[in-house]
């Protein structure tokens, strides 16, 4: 019989140490790239995990190897019952982290102490309060801004995180890194990437070395340092010379971190996916709430996974929508 303690890891040698756990598919923005502008389908409440039921899978992850968990959504803070499964988690050995749009994030900062959640990522695409309009199709940039500041005020570690569109906000990456001069915060560019509903083509992304050229163009010779990457990180990390802060670049089209890859994301509806680019999805909540082992059904999803970006091993098969249009919009994935 396999080892069960194996079961996270796939047939590329890769290791499965950090699940990351969609708890809603609802949200209070409308972010473009991430839900189509007619709207998406949503999952009935009946078919969304409870705490309960998410507190079971994300136990099993924790049993067979799992150190961390990340909390996305949609906007998971919108969830009611948001204080209750972080106590749940909590009680987890996991690092707990959360990815927010900031929104109302002020209101859980208490919460999110208690719990052990110093580490957050908010999603914020622009500066300029017209453009964040645009993108978000809501009027609430004073806020998300003031409420980084005061993440940062309160002692949480703080990630920004902006999806950069040709033509739109490549024009503000420096307005960004300088966001990092007096804040010790990451300010990570992400490159644009195909889900369903979302009108991507190549011709819209900005690629990790369009953004090093702009930045190697705004700041003198010398003060632009390479950073440390983390194990199994999905960035290329840098800094200017005496920022307080620094930036990133996470290039998932033009330069897959792939082969370290050790991430596994299960949406709102207790699917499993093994790839954010694959459309194959493994039902765990069907499994659970029929009273069967959930262990086989991960097994075989992560053995499946592909070595490489859902199996879009080129850019001309990313450019073929026939293979990403079958996958979910963004916002029923979880960021």
């Amino acid at each position: 019989m396999k080892d069960k303690t194996n079961i996270l890891q796939d047939a590329h040698g890769r290791d499965h140490a950090y699940l990351r756990i969609s708890l809603i598919e609802r949200c209070n923005l409308r972010c473009t790239y991430c839900m189509p502008e007619e709207g998406v389908t949503l999952s009935p409440k009946s078919q969304l995990m409870t705490y309960e039921e998410i507190y079971e899978i994300a136990k099993t992850f924790v049993d067979h190897g799992v150190t961390k968990i990340r909390l996305t959504g949609g906007e998971p803070l919108i969830r009611k019952d948001i204080p209750v499964i972080l106590e749940k988690l909590a009680t987890l050995p996991v690092e707990l982290s959360i990815t927010s749009n900031a929104v109302i994030i002020d209101k859980f900062i208490g919460v999110l102490k208690a719990n052990g959640v110093n580490k957050i990522n908010v999603s914020l695409d622009s500066l300029d309060d017209a453009k964040f309009r645009h993108i978000t199709r809501r009027h609430e940039f004073k806020k998300v801004y003031n409420n980084i500041l005061l993440l940062v005020k309160e002692g949480f570690t703080v990630k920004v995180n902006a999806v950069l569109m040709k033509g739109f906000n490549d024009n503000e990456i420096i307005d960004f890194i300088h966001f990092t001069k007096n804040l010790p915060i990451s300010v990570r560019f992400i490159e644009f990437m195909p889900f369903d509903g979302n009108k991507w083509d190549m011709s819209k992304m900005v690629s990790y070395a369009q953004v090093m050229a702009y930045v190697n163009n705004a700041f003198a010779e010398g003060s632009v340092e390479r950073l440390q990457d983390a194990a199994n990180d999905t960035s290329k990390n840098y800094k200017i010379k005496d920022y307080k802060g620094s930036f990133a670049i996470i290039s998932s089209v033009t330069n897959p971190f792939c082969d370290s890859c050790n991430r596994l994301r299960l949406t709102a509806n207790g699917q499993l996916k093994n790839c954010l680019f694959s459309a194959g999805e493994s039902d765990l909540l069907t499994t659970l709430r029929s009273g069967g082992s959930i262990e086989p059904v991960i097994q075989k999803a992560v053995a499946s996974k592909f070595k490489v970006r859902g199996g879009m091993d080129t850019l001309k098969k990313l450019q073929e929508p026939k293979l990403h249009n079958n996958n979910r919009s963004m916002i029923t994935i979880g960021g």
